[in-house]
């Protein structure tokens, strides 16, 4: 007899995997479709920023990757383009981290291990049918174009440049960011509280971006001890780079009818619904929020109802749409901001920076969302 699902799940990354695990974790029959599998010597640099929420989801999960490859960030320094600064630390929150760096890799296999000794998620080679559809590729997601969801983006005009250096200098677990019309850069601590390795992600213009990926190194870290100030000493490169295009993106639609049929649903989860500037590290802990809610809602439903009900889905569609605005709208306004080169705008965002840096309550609001913390 043929196995029958209660949802298929259309992308096996983070987002995808960590659903499917949610949802058996509730007694539902779950197909994953099976990831692509990486080029021979793919090698891939990138780190995730996880706050609380999703670090207690990925616990709950049996799938927080060990100490050496979640490193706790105890502070954190922005700088802006003149003197001014904000600065975060967890004891003032009284919290034991604000974030933790994860690798990409360790998080995928703890991950992909726990799918595996679960007997309620088969991997399967191809999309089945369900009564509901769960699309998580991504956000250059192809289901989403063939299910006619207009996916509206905004373009920054930016890339991202992703990496890994070894520093002179430890990183004292301390997040490290430098806001200037050049570019956003972040140096992210990995490898433990003593580590010499950092994560780096360097927002710059797209006409930039080809010359900083193909430059020699020593030019590439030259030019960001410069912009870092020497904070860490010399810097080595410690990988290859990788770079992609920066975007605001929401699908119009996040859920509903599969095509060709009336009893079967679909619904978009993480960066196959919206995309935001990474320069506050919120984009995978917004879309494990997605798989939380959804799988929340799938979980609560009345005995008689679908997991393809389209009630059930629009309120999915709306509490996150509703969560994510607030996001999405800071995110926006920032980058806007620090891509300006008109002296009023330079010395505006300085004040603001040091303004909110003595805000007091209003610090610790902002600093208690970031870690998806409600109080």
């Amino acid at each position: 007899m043929a196995q029958t699902f209660d949802i298929c799940i259309r992308g096996a990354g983070i987002v995808g995997r960590t659903l499917a695990l949610l949802l058996a974790r509730e007694r539902l029959r779950v197909a994953l479709v099976a990831a692509p599998t990486p080029p021979a010597g793919h090698h891939d640099v990138r780190a995730y920023a996880l706050n609380a929420a999703s670090r207690q989801l990925l616990e709950s999960l049996r799938s927080w990757p060990d100490a050496q490859h979640a490193t706790a960030v105890r502070q954190m320094q922005v700088h802006g383009d003149l003197d001014g600064s904000v600065y975060f630390d967890a004891s003032a929150q009284q919290v034991d981290a604000l974030a933790w760096i994860v690798d990409v890799p360790a998080l995928e296999a703890r991950l992909g291990e726990a799918v595996r000794y679960q007997p309620l998620v088969e991997v399967v080679d191809a999309p089945v049918d369900a009564p509901l559809t769960a699309v998580c590729e991504g956000r250059a997601s192809r289901t989403r174009a063939e299910f006619g969801v207009e996916f509206s983006i905004t373009p920054y005009g930016q890339h991202a440049i992703a990496t890994r250096l070894r520093c002179e200098k430890p990183h004292g677990e301390a997040a490290r960011q430098w806001l200037s019309p050049e570019g956003i850069l972040a140096l992210l601590p990995l490898d433990g509280p003593e580590g010499h390795t950092v994560a780096v992600v360097w927002s710059v213009a797209q006409e930039n971006a080809s010359t900083w990926m193909n430059t020699s190194p020593e030019a590439f870290t030259q030019r960001l001890e410069d912009i870092s100030q020497g904070t860490l000493g010399r810097l080595e490169l410690a990988s290859e780079r990788l770079s992609w295009p920066l975007q605001q993106a929401m699908a119009d639609r996040w859920c509903g009818t599969l095509p060709g049929t009336t009893a079967r649903s679909w619904a978009l989860v993480g960066d196959a619904a919206h995309n935001v500037h990474p320069l506050a590290g919120q984009g995978l802990n917004l879309g494990l929020g997605d798989a939380q809610a959804l799988a929340r809602v799938l979980q609560q439903r009345d005995a008689w109802r679908s997991t393809g009900d389209r009630r059930l889905l629009r309120s999915y569609e709306r509490e996150r749409k509703a969560a994510l605005a607030p996001m999405g709208l800071a995110m926006d306004g920032l980058q806007q901001l620090f891509t300006r080169r008109e002296a009023p705008l330079q010395a505006l965002r300085n004040w603001g920076m040091k303004g909110f840096e003595h805000s007091g309550p209003l610090k610790d609001w902002m600093a208690r969302q970031a870690m998806g913390l409600d109080t």
